[in-house]
Protein backbone atom coordinates (compact mmCIF):
# COMPACT_ATOMS: atom_id res chain seq x y z
CA UNK A 1 0.00 0.00 0.00
CA UNK A 2 1.21 3.56 -1.03
CA UNK A 3 -0.04 6.78 0.49
CA UNK A 4 1.14 10.05 -0.78
CA UNK A 5 0.00 12.68 0.76
CA UNK A 6 2.62 13.69 3.52
CA UNK A 7 1.95 17.27 3.61
CA UNK A 8 -2.01 16.51 4.84
CA UNK A 9 -2.11 17.43 8.99
CA UNK A 10 -1.34 14.48 10.95
CA UNK A 11 -2.20 13.67 14.48
CA UNK A 12 -0.54 11.23 16.46
CA UNK A 13 -0.67 8.98 19.61
CA UNK A 14 1.54 6.74 21.41
CA UNK A 15 0.84 2.79 21.83
CA UNK A 16 2.10 0.71 24.86
CA UNK A 17 1.66 -3.11 24.50
CA UNK A 18 0.68 -4.55 27.29
CA UNK A 19 -0.12 -8.32 28.30
CA UNK A 20 -3.58 -8.58 27.26
CA UNK A 21 -2.44 -7.63 23.68
CA UNK A 22 0.28 -9.95 23.32
CA UNK A 23 -1.12 -13.17 21.40
CA UNK A 24 0.42 -16.94 21.04
CA UNK A 25 3.47 -16.09 19.10
CA UNK A 26 4.14 -13.29 21.87
CA UNK A 27 3.94 -10.06 19.87
CA UNK A 28 0.40 -8.09 19.44
CA UNK A 29 -2.52 -9.42 17.91
CA UNK A 30 -3.58 -8.20 14.75
CA UNK A 31 -7.03 -7.59 16.50
CA UNK A 32 -5.08 -5.13 18.93
CA UNK A 33 -3.79 -3.37 15.81
CA UNK A 34 -6.98 -2.69 14.22
CA UNK A 35 -8.46 -1.09 17.69
CA UNK A 36 -5.83 1.12 18.17
CA UNK A 37 -6.34 2.05 14.12
CA UNK A 38 -9.57 3.10 15.50
CA UNK A 39 -8.88 4.13 18.30
CA UNK A 40 -6.35 6.60 17.01
CA UNK A 41 -9.45 7.91 14.26
CA UNK A 42 -11.66 8.37 16.49
CA UNK A 43 -9.25 10.49 18.73
CA UNK A 44 -8.62 12.33 15.67
CA UNK A 45 -12.14 12.95 14.89
CA UNK A 46 -12.67 14.61 18.39
CA UNK A 47 -9.59 16.79 18.48
CA UNK A 48 -9.77 18.26 14.95
CA UNK A 49 -13.75 18.51 14.24
CA UNK A 50 -15.87 21.40 15.01
CA UNK A 51 -17.62 21.03 18.24
CA UNK A 52 -21.38 21.48 15.86
CA UNK A 53 -19.85 18.46 13.52
CA UNK A 54 -18.85 16.19 16.31
CA UNK A 55 -22.08 16.24 17.93
CA UNK A 56 -23.96 15.79 14.83
CA UNK A 57 -22.61 13.01 13.07
CA UNK A 58 -20.72 9.61 13.82
CA UNK A 59 -18.27 7.35 12.09
CA UNK A 60 -18.48 4.22 10.95
CA UNK A 61 -15.62 1.84 8.92
CA UNK A 62 -16.38 0.40 5.35
CA UNK A 63 -12.96 -0.98 4.89
CA UNK A 64 -9.86 -1.74 6.29
CA UNK A 65 -6.33 -2.61 4.49
CA UNK A 66 -3.27 -3.43 6.29
CA UNK A 67 0.01 -4.46 6.26
CA UNK A 68 2.17 -6.06 8.84
CA UNK A 69 5.48 -5.16 8.19
CA UNK A 70 6.97 -6.07 11.82
CA UNK A 71 5.15 -5.88 15.15
CA UNK A 72 6.28 -5.11 19.05
CA UNK A 73 6.03 -7.37 22.26
CA UNK A 74 4.48 -6.67 25.96
CA UNK A 75 6.18 -3.38 27.20
CA UNK A 76 7.43 -1.96 23.64
CA UNK A 77 5.68 1.08 22.28
CA UNK A 78 4.70 2.55 18.50
CA UNK A 79 3.79 5.82 17.68
CA UNK A 80 0.73 6.14 15.42
CA UNK A 81 0.24 8.55 13.33
CA UNK A 82 -2.70 9.17 11.09
CA UNK A 83 -3.58 11.41 7.96
CA UNK A 84 -6.28 12.06 5.38
CA UNK A 85 -4.55 11.23 2.19
CA UNK A 86 -6.84 12.74 -0.02
CA UNK A 87 -10.67 14.67 0.06
CA UNK A 88 -14.20 12.97 0.77
CA UNK A 89 -15.64 11.06 -1.78
CA UNK A 90 -19.49 11.75 -0.35
CA UNK A 91 -20.33 10.22 2.50
CA UNK A 92 -16.69 8.45 2.58
CA UNK A 93 -13.20 9.66 3.87
CA UNK A 94 -9.95 7.22 3.04
CA UNK A 95 -7.47 7.33 6.11
CA UNK A 96 -4.10 6.39 6.22
CA UNK A 97 -2.51 5.03 9.63
CA UNK A 98 1.54 4.21 9.98
CA UNK A 99 2.56 2.48 13.25
CA UNK A 100 6.72 3.33 14.18
CA UNK A 101 8.33 1.29 16.62
CA UNK A 102 11.18 3.32 18.52
CA UNK A 103 13.70 3.40 16.04
CA UNK A 104 11.52 4.85 13.38
CA UNK A 105 10.50 1.59 11.14
CA UNK A 106 6.71 1.19 10.11
CA UNK A 107 5.65 -1.86 11.73
CA UNK A 108 1.79 -1.29 10.71
CA UNK A 109 -0.07 0.24 8.20
CA UNK A 110 -2.91 1.04 7.09
CA UNK A 111 -5.63 3.11 4.79
CA UNK A 112 -9.18 2.72 6.08
CA UNK A 113 -11.97 3.76 4.33
CA UNK A 114 -14.83 5.74 6.86
CA UNK A 115 -18.23 6.65 6.19
CA UNK A 116 -20.11 9.50 7.94
CA UNK A 117 -22.98 9.05 9.21
CA UNK A 118 -25.95 11.63 10.49
CA UNK A 119 -26.13 10.47 14.69
CA UNK A 120 -29.55 10.56 14.69
CA UNK A 121 -31.23 8.83 11.59
CA UNK A 122 -28.00 7.06 10.92
CA UNK A 123 -28.10 7.69 7.04
CA UNK A 124 -24.93 8.47 5.30
CA UNK A 125 -24.16 12.26 4.61
CA UNK A 126 -21.72 14.17 2.29
CA UNK A 127 -19.23 15.08 4.03
CA UNK A 128 -18.83 18.90 3.10
CA UNK A 129 -16.04 20.74 2.89
CA UNK A 130 -16.44 22.95 6.37
CA UNK A 131 -16.35 19.33 7.65
CA UNK A 132 -13.46 18.32 5.72
CA UNK A 133 -11.15 21.34 6.21
CA UNK A 134 -9.89 20.46 9.55
CA UNK A 135 -8.06 17.36 8.08
CA UNK A 136 -6.57 18.60 5.01
CA UNK A 137 -3.97 20.54 3.32
CA UNK A 138 -5.22 23.99 3.62
CA UNK A 139 -4.87 25.35 0.25
CA UNK A 140 -4.70 29.11 1.31
CA UNK A 141 -1.49 31.44 0.18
Amino acid sequence: MTVEADHAPRFSRKFTARPEHIDELGHVNNAVWVQWIQDLATQHWYAAARPQDRDAYIWVVVRHEIDYRGNIRDGESVTGETFIPDGPKGARFGRAVEFRNASGKIVVSALTMWAMLDAVSLRPQRIGADIAAPFLESTAP
